[in-house]
């Protein structure tokens, strides 16, 4: 004689969420996505649905992350130094 569903109907058995859990849990997918190689700023933007999809599909976000990166490069030039001007060179 098991105690199967039939038995078992009671809905106060169901584990209850709590906002702690959730606010922990999209701290913990937030942080997985950085450490993919996704921009902190932009993930701190993300929608909680956005969020839930992309910690889904880590190799689509590598490659994301991937194509942006020389696309950042290009952007980005490093910054030439200036001489300082001296007042005994005139």
């Amino acid at each position: 004689m098991g105690t199967g569903r039939t038995l078992n109907k009671n809905p106060r058995t169901r584990p209850i969420k709590s906002q702690g859990e959730k606010r922990r849990r999209y701290e913990v997918q937030r942080a997985r996505l950085v450490k993919l190689g996704m921009d902190e700023a932009v993930v701190a933007k993300l929608q909680p649905n956005e969020l839930r999809t992309l910690v889904q599909q880590p190799t689509k976000v590598k490659k994301m992350v991937a194509t942006k990166a020389p696309e950042a490069a290009k952007t980005k030039a490093p910054a030439k130094a200036k001489k300082p001007v001296s007042a005994e060179a005139e």
